[in-house]
């Protein structure tokens, strides 16, 4: 049988192969999977069931998750979920859905502006680049200028037609509802 050591040692090093992890994440990595690999043990050895990863011995106690201020959470190459402590690249929506919160809640409850990304800072600027790359700024305003010259072209004609038949401007309106018995 393999020892607890060796199984944690197989399951980061499929996690680095994955992913790029610095020597810290490999070695906070190994010490969480190590940890969670004796709970697991000790629970089958007592006959014990985890529900949902959560086993409760008398003397042992989960670290808890290091509290981080909201902005130290974004950085550069990461970020930090402040509900479980856990790093990735971007906050996904499936991710904060395993919190029972949605990225507007999660922003307002930490006190993030609406309009901030829930991605590390690199990532950020990487997506920056490649939309400035592309011409999104310069197309936007373009757009946005034939926007506004075509409402106001429409709003134009719609008034001279107004006044050609000699009354005021025609206002749409929503038919009224029916009545069902």
């Amino acid at each position: 049988m393999k020892k607890l050591l060796d199984i944690a040692a197989e399951i980061v090093q499929a996690q680095a192969s994955v992913g790029q992890m610095s020597a810290e994440q490999i070695e906070q990595s190994l010490i969480k999977t190590f940890s969670t690999l004796q709970r697991m043990q000790r629970a089958e050895e007592k006959g014990l069931f985890l529900d949902s990863g959560v086993y409760e011995e008398a003397g042992v106690e989960e670290a808890p998750v290091a509290k981080k201020e909201p902005r130290e959470s974004i950085q550069d190459d990461r970020i930090v979920c402040l509900e479980c402590g856990t790093e990735m690249r971007q906050l996904t929506t499936k991710h904060l859905s395993s919190h029972d919160i949605t990225p507007r809640e999660y922003k307002q409850k930490w006190g993030f502006s609406l309009k901030q990304p829930l991605s590390a800072k690199s990532l950020t600027k990487a997506r920056s680049k490649a939309a400035k790359k592309r011409g999104l700024p310069e197309n936007l305003v373009k757009f946005l200028a034939d926007r506004k010259r075509k409402k106001v072209e429409a709003a134009v004609a719609s008034g001279s037609a107004a006044e050609q038949k000699g009354g005021r401007p025609t206002v749409k309106r929503r038919p009224k509802a029916r009545k069902t018995a």
